[in-house]
């Protein structure tokens, strides 16, 4: 997504909105009815995409804080912290991408570094870079058996992990590749596609490598069951803290978690908020403060009736009833790029 729409506003002059990279396909027509149509998918499927993260951030914080300072794990904890959130991204949404958002962006980086060595310094160092390869090579083997329903009786991995969470990724899609392209302007498609594919994995690998070899070490290897009681019992949002009871600095490691917890959300959301109103502007990115307000403050009250509505199921019916019909129309947009960059090679030659 972030291609297509990268491609098709700097390379062609578009707006940098969704239906833009459908102009191989509709021609003109993108300013009538099927754009609105696709520009409507892409609203709500970042807008409940965002709400999903929100709701499932704000139970690990109700559950963290619950857990370390005995703050009641209900229902209007839940909306309080909420309301916090929305109003911390909302101050920076008001600031503009260039001070508030970069700002706390940069803040939520160097904050999680530091969480991320500390952890590997604290823990099982070895064990972790040595967990990190062969958790990789388990899970590629492994992904294709579990992911599909052909001979199992065990579901749980496929609903609960395959189907759930690319439904949410592509709910997802309409935030990160707009912000990704809105941040772009003047890659090639070569450097385009190797910093968006490649530093994100490795990250990714070292991030949960870090993190989950800690656990499976303190498992495996030292018989403590803090972390898996809770996750056999799905309290997942109390895995983290039992993790850290086992590591010198427990409270300082829990409390920064949960800092960097919160500003990860305030950074989904001011961006999130500020991509859903660019898209809902038509591609603007200067559109009216009040509209942003709007959608930062929408965002909110939607991950508010989620959670009171049904919690988890909830969340989760959010994100597949909108992320897998999004599908469609990423698809759609992969014809599109693949469309558009051979009419440009055929073109120069």
């Amino acid at each position: 997504m972030g291609l297509a729409l990268g491609y098709f506003a700097y390379n062609r002059g578009l707006p940098l909105t969704i239906r833009s990279a459908f102009y191989p396909l509709f021609g003109d027509r993108i300013w009538g009815w099927p754009g609105h149509v696709i520009d409507t998918f892409a609203i709500f499927a970042g807008l409940f995409g965002l709400a999903t993260s929100l709701g499932l951030g704000v139970k690990q914080l109700t559950s963290g804080l619950h857990y370390l300072f005995g703050v009641p794990a209900n229902n209007t904890t839940m909306v309080l912290l909420i309301v916090v959130i929305t109003s911390i991204a909302l101050t920076s949404v008001l600031a503009g991408i260039n001070v508030g958002i970069k700002r706390l962006s940069q803040f939520n980086i160097i904050l999680a570094l530091l969480l991320l060595l500390t952890v590997i310094v604290l823990g099982p160092t070895l064990y972790i870079f040595r967990s990190m390869f062969t958790a990789l090579g388990s899970y590629l083997a492994k992904i294709v058996p579990l992911s599909n329903w052909v001979g199992r009786e065990d579901v749980d991995f496929l609903h609960g992990w395959t189907t759930f969470y690319l439904a949410w990724w592509f709910a997802w899609a309409p935030f990160v590749g707009t912000f990704i392209a809105r941040i772009s302007k003047g890659r090639t498609v070569r450097e385009f596609a190797i910093f968006v594919l490649i530093p994100p994995l490795v990250l990714c690998l070292l991030w949960f490598g870090t993190f989950g070899g800690t656990a499976l070490h303190q498992h495996i290897v030292g018989g403590y069951t803090g972390v898996t009681e809770n996750v056999a019992a799905w309290k997942l949002e109390i895995a983290l803290f039992k993790m850290f009871d086992q590591l010198p600095l427990t409270k300082l490691l829990s409390s920064v978690a949960l800092l960097l917890t919160i500003v990860f959300f305030v950074t989904s959301s001011d961006s999130g908020s500020l991509i859903v109103d660019t898209i809902a502007a038509g591609g603007k990115v200067d559109a009216p403060v009040a509209q942003r307000v709007f959608w930062c403050t929408i965002e909110g009250l939607v991950a508010i009736a989620l959670l009171l509505g049904g919690g988890l199921n909830s969340l989760q019916a959010a994100s597949l009833a909108t992320g897998f019909p999004f599908a469609l129309v990423l698809l759609g947009m992969a014809i599109c790029v693949w469309t558009g960059l051979r009419r440009e090679v055929r073109a120069a030659h």
